[in-house]
């Protein structure tokens, strides 16, 4: 692999112009960066957009990154760009991660997992964030931190990528529980134990696919958890709400604004869960509420009632 070295003023192209590629894209003009923001609206092509790019970030939803992975193979690249993954989610048919489909695309390109709490009109208002770029390539690593970082964005470097990716991908389940337990006023004692017994799911997961535990007590684990399960901006606490409001799945869907990617997320997380018999009780649940199969209040009443256990 040739060696990694992004310009002070260097050129990033931002594939996908929705809430997060924007604010992401704000993020690296702060710095002075060059930055195109493509989308497929854009009137010009993906190879023009990411003509002479240093960097490449994705910022696209999860049914997209198979395709433009696709596309990109037939682009030629210099094997020093970078290639960012900030997209949360999992493949349906493979159980993929993003990051996943990128290496096996564009396997000679460094490949860095961005990932944190970062809910994105609160970074589009210049507040106070943290995130976490992890990645197998220490100094690609630190060339995607240095590209963001700025006074109201602390960045942070890690080598646990699958461990960083899984947790901004599985705390979108456990936001549509929350969003159920608190459109059902439920409290904040339930709420605590939700999230609790949930960050302990999601790290039983993790650790199965090889992830470091101790990843998931960081910025990109619960803290990621904690700001996707306590804020109304979050698009998967928001449909979780609304179903407990009496919504259909289609509508509470229907009633936000971008994907909430919580629900196509829980639906392949089943199927690992079964394939690989890992217990994922939260997720189990969550997934039989967006099928209809139980109610919310069915849901919760059922966690509430699973046989009594020690808590590890």
């Amino acid at each position: 692999m040739s060696q990694t070295n992004l310009p002070e003023a260097s050129t990033i192209a931002i594939l996908g112009a929705g809430a997060w590629g924007s604010a992401l894209a704000k993020l690296a003009k702060t710095n002075q960066h060059r930055v195109t923001l493509w989308s497929r609206q854009s009137s010009q092509s993906l190879a023009e957009a990411i003509a002479g790019s240093d960097m490449i970030v994705s910022a696209i939803s999860m049914k997209g990154v198979a395709s433009i992975a696709q596309q990109l193979q037939a682009i030629p690249l210099p094997e020093e760009t970078i290639l960012v993954s900030a997209t949360k989610g999992l493949e349906p048919i493979t159980g993929n991660t993003p990051a996943q489909i990128w290496r096996k695309a564009l396997p000679h390109h460094p490949i860095v997992v961005l990932s944190g709490p970062n809910l994105s009109k609160e970074i589009e208002a210049g507040l106070p964030s943290a995130t976490v770029v992890a990645s197998d390539d220490a100094q690609a690593a630190q060339i995607v931190q240095t590209a963001f970082a700025s006074k109201n964005f602390r960045v942070y470097t890690n080598s646990d990528p699958i461990g960083v990716e899984l947790g901004g991908t599985l705390k979108n389940v456990i936001a549509i529980a929350v969003g159920v337990c608190d459109g059902l006023q439920l409290g904040t004692n339930a709420k605590a134990a939700l999230i609790t017994r949930a960050l302990m799911e999601i790290i039983r997961v993790g650790s199965y696919f090889g992830a470091r535990p101790e990843t998931f007590w960081g910025l990109s684990g619960l803290g990621d958890l904690l700001a996707t399960c306590n804020s109304h901006l979050s698009r998967n606490y928001q449909v979780g709400f609304a179903l407990a409001q009496g919504k259909q799945l289609d509508e509470a869907i229907a009633s936000i604004s971008g994907t909430a990617e919580g629900v196509n997320t829980a639906h392949v997380l089943i199927g690992i869960g079964d394939r690989e018999n890992i217990a994922v009780p939260v997720s189990r649940y969550v997934y039989r509420l967006l099928n209809g199969e139980i109610n919310p209040q069915e849901a919760v009443e059922g966690l509430m009632e699973r046989d009594l256990k020690s808590e590890s």
